[in-house]
């Protein structure tokens, strides 16, 4: 466990078919979130309705660990405008916020009109004068297509108008998959978040590993052992270019791409021992940034772009450091258990997300970069790749889930976590998008 964690390189082999969708089973922190409503849309036009917002959009917030939306069949009513909205009614239920709209043909063959409106129901209840409880009214007009991905849209509005936080589930996720039964098994894909539209993005008969998405979320860098040795190669996901990087002897891993996609921080082998280097995307040029005789491994970015976070051996067992790019002075970050691995700093700053072993269980944690105080936040016993969620709020990462190798969520504050295993098979190394526009 412990060489396939630091080192990235070696080879693990799982399944999974072609078709696999993830899907998201939440298992802790339902009852310590925040009560709120979401009121079925109304659909003013002939015929089916093109797709259930409501449902969406409440699972959104409920995976978010933040919100606890009401079951439908326990509303007293389904109100689409505030017009005919009862404060006192949901006011004793508890509802703090309530989100409703409605849905209409657009003139434009194949658009629909989505109105919607997020009302604060203390503030309504309370019918205080010059204080609307309003909190947002909005209008769209979009395709079928489009359909799920303006839930999001909303998902995201309501997130950060409630929590003051902007909402990250306009957002996609990168993994791997082996599906043993193709002739080319292993695959790098991607989908959103929630597991939806999932798209394969390149398959080889050759190992893939650890992507990294760019900052603009337009391209993949990771790591390609088809011509049998590894490589690290950069993927445009919408022309589908790629571009070799490195192909150096002995070890070339862990892209991680830097805040303003610049440059991209790697390991290589080449000089003997696992070293840190940059490499910047377009010259190619080379920089060794760590020279010690013991292991440097697994580089990711600082969020200001200075310094780099990895792991290294130097102190005997594995830690997590961090080394100023400029003046090279390397500080190490963590003390706590057995060993430390896998460290990324969250967007803020504030907070450094690991894989910490303790009692030989690997599990996610957090540890706070101000006081150093380490949580735990998981509580199965393998757990890896952890990958924040751009506005920070949540984690995912692998982990084994009834005996096979699937993706997981936890919250920043442990309390809330659901499992998302593929539907068939086996995924593993998630990478959380940055924000999409």
């Amino acid at each position: 466990m412990l060489l396939r964690l630091f080192l990235s390189i070696s080879i693990i082999i799982f399944s999974a078919q072609a078709s696999a969708r993830l899907e998201i089973l939440i298992t802790e922190g339902v009852n310590t979130a925040r009560p709120i409503a979401v009121i079925p849309f109304k659909w003013l036009g002939d015929g089916e309705k093109p797709g259930d917002f409501a449902a969406i959009i409440a699972a959104d917030l409920q995976r978010s660990g933040q919100f606890s939306p009401l079951p439908v069949g326990e509303m007293p009513n389904t109100p689409s405008t505030s017009r005919a909205l009862n404060y006192a009614q949901w006011h004793k239920m508890g509802i703090e916020a309530l989100l409703m709209g409605e849905v209409a043909p657009a003139t434009e063959a194949g658009k629909y009109i989505v109105t919607y409106e997020l009302v604060d129901v203390v503030t309504g209840n309370a019918n205080v004068a010059d204080y609307s409880p309003i909190l947002e009214s909005r209008r769209g007009t979009v395709s079928k297509t489009q359909l799920r991905r303006f839930a999001h849209r909303i998902s995201d509005v309501v997130y950060e108008k409630l929590t003051g936080e902007k909402g990250a589930f306009l957002t996609r996720i990168a993994y791997i998959a082996v599906d043993r039964k193709s002739s080319h098994p292993y695959q790098l894909r991607i989908s959103d978040y929630d597991g939806y539209d999932e798209k394969l993005i390149l398959r080889s008969k050759q190992p893939i590993m650890t992507p990294s998405w760019s900052p603009d979320g337009r391209k993949l860098a990771y790591v390609s052992f088809e011509k049998r040795r590894s490589q690290i190669y950069i993927q445009d996901l919408y022309s589908q270019k790629r571009e070799l990087m490195t192909s150096f002897p002995k070890i070339n891993g862990s892209p991680s791409w830097s805040p303003d996609g610049k440059y991209l921080a790697l390991v290589l082998s080449k000089d003997g021992q696992p070293e840190i280097y940059t490499l910047d995307t377009q010259s190619k040029a080379l920089r060794r940034i760590t020279n010690n005789r013991a292991i440097d491994t697994e580089p990711s970015w600082s969020p200001d772009g200075k310094s780099l976070i990895f792991t290294s051996a130097r102190g005997g067992q594995p830690q997590i450091y961090q080394i100023d790019l400029e003046s090279k002075v390397t500080k190490r970050l963590t003390w706590d258990g057995d060993l430390n691995l896998g460290g990324t700093i969250t967007p803020d700053g504030a907070s450094l997300v690991l894989v910490s072993r303790h009692g030989g269980n690997y599990k996610i944690a957090a540890q706070d970069l101000a006081s150093g105080e380490l949580r735990t936040l998981t509580k199965t016993n393998l757990d890896e790749s952890p990958s924040v969620a751009p506005n920070g709020s949540m984690i995912i990462y692998s982990t084994v889930y009834k005996g096979s190798q699937g993706l997981a969520l936890v919250s920043m504050d442990g309390r809330f976590k659901a499992n998302i295993p593929a539907q068939s098979g086996e995924v593993k190394s998630p990478a959380w998008s940055p924000f999409l526009k």
